[in-house]
């Protein structure tokens, strides 16, 4: 039995809201490597981006190490909160309003089939 192998590419402090990525990165979860690149390319948001550059990062990771890149699977995709950077909005009578400008840990992982 051989052992399977998983390769690991992440992109820390994104500058994208983890709630808003995470909606992208459910669509690759799980899906053959080729088919999860084609499904970004057409994706339009923002995060969809992000998300290819660290899938095309595991998978040239996994061809390093001479894997069969036509064997390729997500097998862990997921978005980690990072911290979150306080910014103030100036508003009318000298008040300010706090705003949150959110980052995000993508981590993917490919492996095998």
């Amino acid at each position: 039995m051989s052992e399977q192998k998983n390769w690991l590419a992440l992109h820390r402090f994104a500058r994208v809201s983890p709630r808003k990525a995470r909606l992208v990165i459910d669509t690759i979860r799980g899906r053959r490597c080729a088919e999860a690149l084609e499904l970004l390319q057409f994706n339009r948001r923002r995060s969809a981006r992000m998300i290819e550059n660290v899938l095309r990062s595991a998978m040239a990771n996994a061809d390093e190490q001479e894997a069969d890149m036509r064997r390729l699977v997500v097998a862990e995709a997921r978005i980690d909160g990072g911290p979150t950077y306080p910014r103030w909005q100036p508003k009318d009578r000298g008040r300010a309003h706090p705003i949150t400008k959110r980052t995000s840990h993508i981590v993917i992982q490919v492996t095998e089939k």
